[in-house]
């Protein structure tokens, strides 16, 4: 029963992540800015995670100043600027190509680890790579004759699976001394008051009088970030990582899903094959013996 759950919770924090793009253009649509999205989202999750955490885990507020520099990496690089980028992207690139760039991040991890921890490159992580890129330009559009995302669009894609992947580069110094939910909280510190730079407060109180742009904040901060942090970190107490990072795999189907659904996005021969082929990578990747350290969420 127990893994069962464990299990449930891996796809639930999977469905809310794949919310993200939703809330986003919820949020656009309502005259919200860029800065002010992304102050929203962070800061929020903040507030949200340090209530929860007090009533539940009150150890996570206990860590070694000597640590603080590896919160601030991963707070600024792999949760500001990735919700800076990837919200970019998904307002000049349907939400199915948004959501497939980032999910090159798994690749991305693999580069990492063989420079920074030599880690082999082995024939299925060329081939993972190999399959990663070409999913990459499938989506695109390129080789169908039309491009279906604008070359600025697709440049902050994968810079958004660069930042996603960075996460993992910083989780692995940081979960040598903490657990999970220490790592996830000291990250939204910084994430949090980092974006409060980005703010534009005047206009962010017109836009929040608007019931549209209260359902998105409410959608993006518990739904799409806070939730699925701790649902996931929930379910791998049961569910190996590994496969944890295949079940999550639903995250762009459903973005995608909500991209067709919602606003009437085209979805072409191309894009689903681009689709197939990062999700094909990812899988892959997890499938090898160096699954476990292959994907952390970001």
């Amino acid at each position: 029963m127990k893994k069962s759950l464990s299990y449930l919770y891996i796809i639930l924090s999977a469905v809310c992540w794949g919310c993200i793009g939703l809330s986003n253009r919820m949020l656009t649509q309502a005259g919200m800015g860029l800065g002010n999205r992304v102050f929203v989202r962070n800061f929020g999750t903040l507030v949200v995670l340090t209530v929860v955490f007090a009533l539940l885990h009150r150890q996570v507020f206990r860590i070694r100043l000597k640590h603080l520099p590896i919160f601030m990496a991963s707070g600024l690089v792999s949760i500001l600027l990735l919700s800076i980028v990837y919200f970019q992207c998904q307002t000049m690139c349907s939400l199915s190509v948004a959501a497939i760039l980032l999910y090159l991040a798994p690749s991305f991890v693999v580069l990492f680890s063989a420079v920074l921890w030599k880690t082999p490159l082995t024939k299925r992580k060329m081939a993972a790579l190999g399959i990663s890129l070409l999913g990459c330009v499938l989506v695109s559009g390129v080789l169908g004759g039309g491009a279906s995302a604008s070359l600025p669009g697709i440049a902050l894609g994968v810079a958004s699976g660069l930042t996603y992947a960075s996460y993992t580069v910083f989780a692995h110094y940081g979960l040598a001394h903490y657990e999970s939910y220490t790592m996830i909280y000291w990250t939204f510190v910084f994430a949090g008051l980092g974006s409060v730079l980005l703010a534009d407060f005047p206009a962010l109180g017109p836009v929040l009088r608007q019931p549209n742009a209260v359902l998105g904040c409410v959608l993006v901060v518990i739904v799409s970030t806070a939730l699925p942090y701790c649902l996931y970190t929930m379910g791998l107490e049961g569910v190996e990582s590994g496969k944890a990072s295949i079940i999550t795999n639903i995250e762009p189907m459903m973005e995608t899903l909500m991209g067709v659904v919602v606003f009437h996005e085209a979805l072409t021969v191309w894009t689903v094959l681009g689709i197939v082929c990062v999700l094909g990578a990812v899988a892959l990747l997890a499938g090898g013996k160096e699954a476990d350290g292959a994907k952390q969420r970001a």
